[in-house]
């Protein structure tokens, strides 16, 4: 069964060059192209696609009112096409709260670079959007979650989080629920340059602990989150007693660049049994190895579970491969946390 798809786009020429680019694809079909959200209305009602491409800037009615309105009456995967500028890494954050289920930055304005590359991506974000379970998790009633009042570890401890498609929202979900006295927090998140600062300003503004894209070597605090920026590795290190960021350019690895695997990597190596790895929802395989070298080092993992991660990829293989000792929901790992740490503290 191919995947059947409504590509909405105020530009003529964006909507000639992704039909171009998906209809390459054999698992994809193009069934239909939308001018703005009145057509797109339109199409939807006739053609009922597995997915939706979206883009944020249309005459009328923006892409964001328009999600918003699809979410509420008619919730279905969308994939959003984002500008990569300031104003669109927000508006792009906006639209995953919103409820779609990933964004890819549209290329540079002559289209000629990074165009392989663009093509190879956006096919597979629209299959992967089409597995997810958007459907089903916008009409999922919110479990009730505790809040704890302590997450303070033992001197040197620190909790490390790789996620991929659906792990802004699942981040927000745990960051927003740490208490000030937890320990660094390294996270890798699939995410482009020009994306993942505005992802960790926006996390800053809505938790109480302080939330940064990483810098090299940057000291790391308690109550304090690291965001590897986008187009860079993340890596902790231990110099004259202190822990570090450490942030480098380097060949893909799990093809991707962060990558989860490098992370959890420094993670055991260096951090040992005082770490926690925790792998969130995404597609691929990005972060099970890495994981299990952290659990054979002493770490203590957790893995999200299907029923509240929106792509069930990375968790799985991670689970099935021995690198995680516990799954539970999104919802549920700001506590579950919080109580490992103090298992740890003795």
């Amino acid at each position: 069964m191919s995947v059947r798809t409504l590509i909405i786009d105020d530009s003529a020429l964006i909507r000639s060059i992704l039909s171009k680019i998906l209809s390459e694809d054999k698992q994809i079909e193009v069934i239909g192209t939308a001018k703005d959200p009145i057509d797109a209305r339109q199409k939807i009602k006739q053609l009922n696609p597995d997915v939706l491409t979206l883009d944020i800037e249309m005459p009328g009615m923006n892409g964001l009112e328009f999600l918003q309105k699809l979410m509420r009456l008619r919730p279905m995967p969308v994939v959003m096409v984002s500008t990569l500028t300031k104003q669109g890494a927000e508006e792009t954050l906006l639209a995953l709260e919103l409820g779609a289920v990933d964004f890819i930055a549209k290329p540079n304005a002559n289209l000629s670079e990074g165009i392989a590359d663009f093509s190879k991506q956006i096919c597979q974000k629209v299959k992967a959007a089409a597995k997810s379970s958007a459907r089903s998790n916008s009409m999922r009633a919110p479990i009730p979650s505790i809040t704890p009042s302590s997450a303070a570890g033992p001197a040197g401890s620190l909790i490390a989080i790789g996620a991929s498609t659906g792990g802004v929202e699942a981040i927000r979900t745990i960051l927003t629920k740490l208490p000030t006295d937890c320990p660094p927090i390294l996270i890798a998140q699939h995410m482009p340059a020009g994306f993942t600062e505005r992802f960790a300003s926006r996390l800053n503004d809505l938790c109480d602990i302080n939330v940064l894209e990483a810098k090299d070597r940057l000291a790391l605090k308690n109550g304090h989150a690291y965001v590897a920026p986008g187009g860079y590795h993340l890596t902790v290190e231990r110099t004259s007693g202190q822990l570090k960021c450490r942030v480098y350019d380097g060949e893909e690895v799990s093809g991707h660049r962060p990558s989860v695997d490098v992370l959890f990597d420094s993670v055991a190596k260096h951090i040992g049994p005082l770490a926690i790895g925790v792998i969130l929802t995404g597609m691929g395989r990005d972060g099970a190895r890495g994981l299990k070298m952290m659990r054979d080092n002493g770490a203590f993992t957790l893995g999200q579970s299907e029923t509240s991660s929106l792509v069930y990829g990375m968790p799985k293989v991670a689970f099935e491969e021995g690198a995680v000792i516990e799954q539970i929901s999104i919802e549920e790992i700001a506590q579950r946390l919080s109580s490992i740490l103090k298992k740890m503290n003795g």
